[in-house]
């Protein structure tokens, strides 16, 4: 899986697509690795390569959202200029992620606006499908389904 292959950057130019990979570097991570915290300063993206991670919530750790789409971006936090991340990402199989730092995005967009539109449009249309499987997830809680 190559940046250029992944939702956010569809239709943007290669000098973006490059750009993004200079300003990302590969990790990989074992089972049960923490990738940030609830709290923790919202510094960086992460595009998932392979592996599975979930995105948890509140005290007991609800599974708010599961990471296993090679390609999905999670940590978004750091895309929007929020301080600070609203859940945990826990790995929960091998995986691999690109993890891309927000001052180097920053930069990038600045150098590149228009690519930068096309990847915020993508990013917003990625947060869109979520918050409505979220919904969907509440809908069947609320009838009494159980989410897996």
């Amino acid at each position: 899986m190559y940046i250029q292959q992944v939702d956010l950057t569809r239709g943007v130019g290669q000098d973006f697509v490059d750009g993004l990979t200079a300003a990302s570097v590969k990790e990989e991570h074992a089972q049960g690795d923490i990738l940030f915290e609830k709290g923790d300063p919202a510094d960086h993206a992460y595009l998932l390569l392979i592996g599975r991670v979930h995105l948890k919530m509140g005290e007991a750790g609800h599974v708010v959202h599961i990471v296993s789409r090679p390609g999905e971006t999670f940590g978004w936090s750091s895309l929007v200029g929020r301080a600070a991340y609203s859940t945990s990402a826990v790995c929960t199989a091998q995986t691999t992620v690109r993890k891309l730092h927000r001052r180097k995005l920053k930069k990038l967009l600045e150098i590149d606006p228009v690519n930068g539109l096309i990847f915020f449009q993508r990013l917003a249309g990625m947060l869109g499908e979520r918050l409505l499987a979220s919904y969907a997830r509440y809908e069947k809680l609320y009838k009494g389904e159980t989410y897996v």
